[in-house]
């Protein structure tokens, strides 16, 4: 007897989307069929998709260090109601995962919390950790990122976004020589290295510049301060770099035009490269700004419409990989302020998926193509792939089932995080994850956590490639 039947749904995946029932036992995928087979319990997912478990590879969970805003048990139940399965944490906590030590200390505070499968990234920090580099990997980190352009603190290596030269306290945003010398090292060791693409140099001086009262709002002022060749030319350098060593390049988080066509590029020059967006650079323009404010502000910033639309054709195409929410949540009072001044980030993970099936009720995107970007791609990326990702015999059962009919408006207070300012609130969609399912077991249904007090996540360690 198996444990699950979800049965009566449309599975999709990037290949088809066909009418079939799934079986579950212990926790794997045992039987994919149109026979109706006995089981324990059933999901009845008439009228309903079945999605690969949703990924969301780009979180900053806030824990530890800055748990006022968010933390671990907050985001990954959060992530459960906004139909995700697994999610990669960002190394950027306090202390960083910069090391052995500190990888093992988060990947034991984070299981204590987890409500779905995670996995970690490692930081790289030039001379500072490329000796431990090879540490971390062994550990089973899934990625490692570098944020390329910002200083760190001396004391804790946490990011300084309004770095001034001079500081003694600070360690100032790496030169290229050094950087070179992370790539390097991750050439050696295969598995991406994530990159934040914005160039230190350029921005520091057209800020100094700037004056926000010549430009129609505050906000088209900071465009100017970091206009889409910040982005290019580090995307540029990092390219000739990965080239060069031999190095898995994922650029992160991408916005303009100028990026897609550099990823675009080197992908058929044969260079190992991939690249990631997020939500809020496909759902908001700078035209947005006047309606939304302050809680727009993200870093690398989101740009213009014609930004917008090659990101989608590059997400049609094939040629953009992966999404990632950017889930990077502050207080509300933390938000409220100059655009100068105020942190950049918002609160992305629960509102993710939603989004996305709204695009494809409006025919930007095809259900397969979510399939593609929200799970297969993404678990091939980190090294997941087939456990996660897929729904084939043998790997975990996870799954999301969505309701493509259903109509909500996302609302903040219905958020989970701990931190709920949003730039999507009062957003109208068509398409809302109805249950999650991890492993076979369901976490979400119906807009309710099933376990909410349990946490049941499993830490997911990475291999070698």
């Amino acid at each position: 007897m198996y444990d699950l039947r979800i049965e009566n749904g449309t599975v999709v995946t990037p290949d088809k989307t066909e009418r079939t029932n799934i079986y579950v036992l212990d926790g794997k995928i045992a039987r994919i069929s149109e026979e109706i087979l006995e089981a324990r319990e059933a999901a009845d997912a008439s009228g309903k998709y079945v999605f690969p478990g949703f990924i969301d590879p780009h979180v900053h969970s806030r824990d530890g260090g800055a748990t006022y805003k968010e933390d671990f048990w907050h985001s990954t139940r959060a992530a459960a109601l906004g139909g995700l399965t697994t999610i990669l944490e960002m190394p950027n906590a306090v202390p960083a995962v910069s090391d052995r030590e500190r990888f093992l200390k988060q990947k034991a505070n984070l299981e204590s919390k987890a409500y779905i499968d995670f996995a970690m990234w490692g930081l790289c920090l030039g001379r500072l950790n490329n000796q431990e580099l090879k540490g971390l990997d062994e550990l089973g980190a899934a990625g490692f990122k570098f944020f390329w352009g910002y200083a760190v603190s001396r004391s804790n290596y946490n990011l300084i976004y309004n770095y001034e030269k001079g500081d003694p306290n600070v360690i100032p945003p790496l030169g290229d020589g050094e950087i070179y010398t992370i790539f390097e090292e991750m050439g050696k060791i295969g598995k991406p290295l994530g990159i934040h693409a914005e160039n230190a140099d350029v921005i520091s001086e057209l800020t100094r510049g700037v004056n926000p009262e010549e430009y129609p709002n505050e906000y088209e002022a900071l465009l100017a301060c970091r206009p889409a060749v910040c982005e290019e030319t580090i995307i540029k350098t990092a390219i000739s770099f990965a080239k060069a060593t031999g190095t898995h390049l994922h650029i992160l988080h991408m916005t303009c035009k100028e990026g897609v066509d550099l990823l675009r590029e080197a992908k058929a020059q044969g260079i190992h490269v991939t690249g990631e967006t997020a939500p809020h650079y496909l759902f908001l323009t700078n035209e947005d700004f006047p309606r939304i404010g302050t809680k727009m502000k993200g870093y690398p910033p989101v740009r213009c419409k014609e930004d917008q639309q090659k990101l989608w054709e590059g997400l049609t195409d094939g040629t953009i990989d992966s999404m990632g929410s950017d889930h990077a949540p502050h207080t509300a009072r933390e938000k409220e302020g100059s655009l100068f001044t105020i942190p950049a980030g918002m609160c992305c993970i629960q509102t993710m998926v939603p989004l996305m099936l709204t695009a494809v009720n409006e025919g930007k995107i095809t259900a397969s193509q979510v399939a593609k970007v929200l799970s297969e791609n993404t678990a091939k990326i980190y090294g997941l792939y087939p456990r996660k990702g897929s729904i084939q015999i043998g790997t975990d059962a996870d799954f999301t089932i969505v309701d493509m009919g259903m109509k909500k408006v996302l609302r903040t207070e219905e958020m989970y995080s701990k931190s709920k300012i949003t730039a999507f609130d009062g957003f109208r969609v068509q398409g809302f994850p109805v249950q999650t399912i991890v492993r076979g077991e369901t976490v979400m249904k119906d807009g309710k956590l099933t376990c909410e007090n349990e946490s049941r996540g499993q830490f997911l360690p990475v291999g070698k490639r």
